[in-house]
């Protein structure tokens, strides 16, 4: 969580930041902006941000954003005419920011160079993965700051997470819309836009109240297939799709695996025999099976008889793939 401000040397060179629901775009209100020769309130602005300590001197003009996650949250806010970039995209924009986003260049739609990121001289720099913003990513964290570019990563990708082992991740904690309220908080006071930031994340909390209302799933086992037919990636107890499970009282059938996305074999699965199966509806095409179409076909040419997969409810969790939720099932009826 964000302190009060607290006064940091001035650097001298530029200086530099995923719903169960998609997040909805909002804007207007105060800028942030300082007025001209002064300081906006609240800046130098210092806090911890997985486990760095990161200072603003005023809010950003020239940000980078170089995941998606993080971009459309920064859009969400009404941002866009504060980014000079954004990078690392998976799927279309979400709905409802596409005209935002067209005005703002996109300078890779995969991980950028960290010398494309610093030719749009940032003055911050954020990163919805740690992996983002860590060797074999953009560059890590401590070569932007050594240049006077201060960097945020997502508090999800490392609140009660370890990134240590390769992979995903393993979480040692569940992870809650709470940590997703807080980036958003916190981001909305890194640029000076507070209130912002309090109108988005009362939405989304509304949102979530209404998605689940009359819901009760208590009786529901389900099972989250991201990607791969052969061997494909299952989630753990406890990440993004573990906030749905949570919210909606149902059980994931892989809830002793905090692994991110473990691979799983199709035996194990038919042994925890779950009750429903969300299916990843990707766009990109580096596995097999990532679009909800080419899992359905997988199904039924393998798995299940096509009469016991009639498609359900689509979803979505900020910085992760919508999910379509096949239902089917999987025990006798006496």
């Amino acid at each position: 969580m964000l302190p009060t401000a607290t006064r940091a040397p001035i650097r001298t060179a530029a200086l530099l930041a995923a719903g169960l629901l998609a997040l909805s775009a909002c804007g207007g209100g105060d800028t942030g902006k300082a007025a001209e020769g002064g300081t906006a309130d609240g800046f130098p602005l210092t806090f911890k941000n997985c486990g760095r300590t990161v200072t603003v001197q005023a809010p950003p003009e020239r940000a980078v954003s170089v995941d998606q996650g993080s971009t459309e949250i920064l859009l969400s806010l009404g941002l866009a005419d504060r980014l000079a970039a954004t990078a690392t995209w998976t799927d279309p924009v979400m709905k409802g920011l596409e005209k935002a986003n067209a005005g703002v260049e996109r300078i890779s739609d995969n991980r950028p160079s960290s010398e494309k990121v610093l030719d749009k001289e940032p003055d911050f720099l954020s990163a919805s993965f740690t992996s983002t913003l860590a060797k074999g990513g953009v560059a890590p964290r401590e070569q932007f700051e050594k240049l006077g570019v201060p960097t945020y990563v997502s508090p999800a990708d490392c609140t009660a997470k370890d990134n240590s082992g390769g992979g995903d991740g393993a979480r040692t904690a569940p992870l809650t819309m709470d940590t997703v309220y807080d980036e958003v908080n916190e981001l909305a006071h890194v640029f000076g836009v507070p209130e912002r930031g309090e109108k988005l994340v009362g939405d989304l909390r509304a949102r979530v109240e209404k998605a689940k209302k009359g819901v009760d799933a208590s009786d529901a086992s389900l099972l989250y297939w991201f990607s791969d037919s052969k061997a494909p990636y299952l989630a753990g107890c406890c990440g993004a799709p573990g906030v749905i499970t949570n919210e909606l009282g149902a059980k994931n059938v892989f809830d002793d695996t905090h692994e991110e996305w473990p691979q799983i074999s199709w035996e194990t699965v038919a042994d925890r025999n779950p009750d429903v199966l969300v299916i990843g509806d990707l766009t990109r095409t580096t596995q097999t099976a990532e679009s909800a179409a080419k899992k359905i076909e997988f199904l039924a040419r393998t798995v299940l008889d096509p009469q016991e997969v009639p498609v359900g409810v689509v979803t979505a969790l900020i910085g992760v793939p919508a999910f379509v939720l096949v239902l089917y099932r999987t025990r006798s009826t006496s």
